[in-house]
């Protein structure tokens, strides 16, 4: 019972959000003739502002600075970066507030409870 209570109102939802668009191409009696399956092409090529950047894979970069305390727990920032250290000595000498030179990579797409920098995946850490 509770089943029908629940899929007769979203079968009327449904309903009546496909006739809210209010697109009758290719319905019976409809002048209007249905739309082409071929792909759309873009009407210009994308500007240099526009396309993504993204940073030569592989590119191993060094920073130095102070590390500073995210905002979340166990989150290590150095010069917007999040320090993603996976040596557990290296982690160890990595505290908030310590001078360091680390060596390592940008992963842009990673995702990180952290909320915050630009995840860095550090190869090599030295306190200065």
């Amino acid at each position: 019972m509770t089943i029908r209570r629940i899929s007769l109102p979203l079968l009327v939802a449904l309903a009546l959000a496909g006739c809210a668009n209010g697109d009758s191409a290719g319905a019976p009696g409809s002048s209007v003739p249905p739309a082409s399956s071929a792909p759309s092409t873009p009407s210009e090529a994308p500007t240099e502002e526009s396309a993504t950047v993204k940073p030569p894979a592989g590119g191993t970069q060094t920073l130095t600075g102070t590390i500073a305390a995210g905002v979340e727990p166990n989150c290590l920032l150095l010069d917007k970066h999040l320090l993603i250290i996976n040596d557990p000595a290296q982690r160890a000498d990595a505290k908030p507030g310590a001078s360091v030179t680390v060596t390592g990579r940008v992963e842009q797409g990673m995702m990180t409870t952290c909320q915050q920098g630009t995840p860095f995946i550090v190869t090599t850490l030295r306190a200065n």
